[in-house]
């Protein structure tokens, strides 16, 4: 069996070198062209993937069938950890945004190594809570935050630091409307505001972030 090397970041960034190489033995490379959707909303869900390549969008349906886009992932992401531990039906739907890679980890596989090294579920456990609390704090943004803030918080998840050189993000106002769960004319305005002050310039096909620490300042850190 190949032992493939796992990402050292989010999900698996407080993982033990021996879990990680555990579940390295267990991975299965997927490759996916641009537009191809890994799963859907709702598919069975039974395994856990990590990103090596590429960039993945995680969109969900409203009730209303209104499109929203949660996160914009790129190597070194984890998602679909859930179903590691209880398998059922997927909460979002994946996409490629362009030609990708992944590592797929099957939940009966995962089991099935920890039956052989049963100590290594304390591992899982703690990593479980760990990402429990990730998705508490997200929920509180969500609900509590105001939509400026959310989308000062989006630019600053989207775009790396450059050590004060622009970064530059290919989105369009409604892309980021569906990542900040508003509409595009109250992100415009949001936008067109910071663009004024020197925060971000702001074009037709994206944005570049000017300042990186007055948009730090605009997420409010602090607030929740």
């Amino acid at each position: 069996m190949t032992d493939i090397s796992m990402p050292d970041t989010g999900f698996l960034s407080g993982a033990s070198e021996n879990l990680k190489h555990v579940l390295g033995r267990q991975a299965k490379p997927i490759t996916l062209a641009a537009a191809e959707v890994l799963f859907e909303q709702g598919d069975p869900g039974d395994a856990l993937f990590a990103i090596t390549e590429g960039a993945l969008e995680i969109s969900v349906l409203s009730l209303n069938g209104r499109k929203l886009s949660l996160d914009l992932m790129g190597p070194g992401a984890i998602f679909g950890e859930i179903a590691l531990f209880d398998p059922g039906p997927r909460t979002a739907t994946v996409t490629a945004l362009k030609p990708s890679h992944v590592l797929r980890l099957r939940n009966a596989d995962v089991l099935n190594a920890l039956r052989r090294q049963p100590e290594l579920g304390a591992d899982m456990i703690r990593l479980a809570g760990q990402r429990m609390r990730w998705m508490g704090r997200q929920l509180n943004e969500q609900v509590f935050l105001p939509m400026p803030t959310r989308l000062a918080r989006k630019l600053l998840y989207l775009a790396p630091d450059t050590g004060g050189a622009p970064a530059r993000l290919s989105l369009s106002q409604a892309d980021l409307a569906e990542y900040v769960g508003a509409t595009r004319e109250a992100v415009s305005k949001t936008l067109s505001s910071w663009k004024k002050i020197g925060v971000i310039d702001a074009t037709r096909g994206g944005l570049s972030i000017l300042d990186r620490q007055a948009l730090e300042a605009l997420a409010e850190p602090d607030a929740i």
